[in-house]
């Protein structure tokens, strides 16, 4: 059954829990149709009966399967108004880069990174195409290639969120830096309190997550407000 709506759509990975929860609720409350894409059958059941939003279900790490499940996220969905990358993994505390096996590399790129490709690659040319559109990833700050904190330790985490920022910032330059109606805009959370950054992180899974939601909710002003940035609580940050 084909399960297109009038309502704006907002697509919200990882949104069963931690930032991505909070962002589709949110989300949901501003008056968009949600769809969480999650992982655990279960517990995105339970996410989306909580949020009343649909749910769609694939492991990240599965490439083919995440493309077939992106595929079937267009048909039936149609095109989505904004699209929230919000999964995502840490690597092992001792993948150094000399320490790291090719098996926990291949992991980590591929939920990291090349599942946000692959996202992207085939949901926003509809959203490019119809000039009206937002894609916003939860990225991070380890993963500059400047400013304090940004060397050394947790590779492939480090370098898969590196390549998530020139994958924000190539994409931006393509498609007009905003000029033509589509937005595209990497955020860093910082230490929030979620299932990875535990119990004892500083900030509250609401904090890390209100960059994002604002930057999917904003006005934007062609020429005037900025897009295809590194964003901190709402201001931009260098690369």
């Amino acid at each position: 059954m084909n399960s297109k709506s009038n309502q704006p759509l907002a697509v919200v990975t990882g949104g069963s829990r931690g930032l991505g929860y909070v962002v589709a609720k949110a989300l949901k409350a501003a008056g968009n149709r949600v769809l969480i894409i999650s992982k655990d059958p279960v517990r995105a059941a339970k996410s989306a009966e909580e949020i009343g939003c649909e749910f769609e279900t694939v492991d990240f790490e599965n490439l083919d399967s995440t493309k077939s499940k992106f595929d079937e996220v267009l048909s039936k969905y149609g095109t989505p108004n904004i699209l929230v990358l919000a999964h995502g993994v840490m690597s092992e505390k001792m993948s150094k880069t000399l320490r790291t096996t090719t098996q926990e590399w291949r992991r980590v790129m591929a939920i990291n990174l090349d599942s946000n490709f692959i996202a992207i690659n085939t949901l926003a040319p509809t959203m490019a195409e119809a000039r009206n559109g937002r894609v916003i990833i939860f990225t991070a700050c380890l993963g500059r290639m400047s400013g304090p904190g940004n060397t050394g330790g947790l590779a492939p985490y480090r370098i898969s969120k590196a390549g998530v920022n020139a994958l924000v910032r190539n994409l931006a330059h393509e498609t007009g830096q905003g000029s033509r109606g589509f937005l595209v805009d990497a955020i860093c959370p910082n230490h929030s309190r979620t299932d990875m950054g535990g119990p004892d992180a500083p900030r509250s899974a609401k904090e890390g997550a209100a960059t994002a939601i604002w930057l999917a909710t904003r006005e934007f002003e062609t020429g005037k407000d900025l897009t295809g940035l590194f964003w901190e609580d709402q201001e931009v940050i260098p690369w």
